[in-house]
């Protein structure tokens, strides 16, 4: 699959590839919709709610069975901040690639 070169074709890519299951009882368009809404809740800036909402677009160029199944770790987010990169600021592309790596952060660090 061909990185998106336009927001037209991360909007295709995800009318394409959004329905896929993330693995929690939601799509990867509930979920991404969520995560935004979320950060917009937050009073997050715009550039941190649009990062929010396309976090995991590097899962819609994976395997959706590897994926729901937990044996595929391809990097999603540096794929995803990859292809970001070409259509938007760092504002947005740098939180799509630390995303992982926060969420290990705060599970380790947050108490249960």
């Amino acid at each position: 699959m061909n990185a998106p070169r336009s927001l037209e074709e991360i909007e295709q890519l995800y009318a394409a590839r959004g329905g896929l299951h993330y693995g929690e009882g939601v799509t990867q368009v509930e979920h991404a919709l969520q995560s935004a809404v979320l950060a917009q809740a937050q009073g997050c800036p715009p550039s941190l709610v649009v990062a929010a909402l396309l976090h995991d677009i590097g899962h819609l160029f994976e395997s959706e069975e590897k994926v729901a199944e937990g044996r595929l770790d391809d990097r999603h987010e540096a794929t995803g901040a990859r292809v970001l990169q070409a259509l938007f600021p760092e504002a947005v592309y740098r939180p799509v690639a630390l995303h992982v790596a926060a969420k290990r952060y705060l599970c380790f660090t947050e108490a249960q």
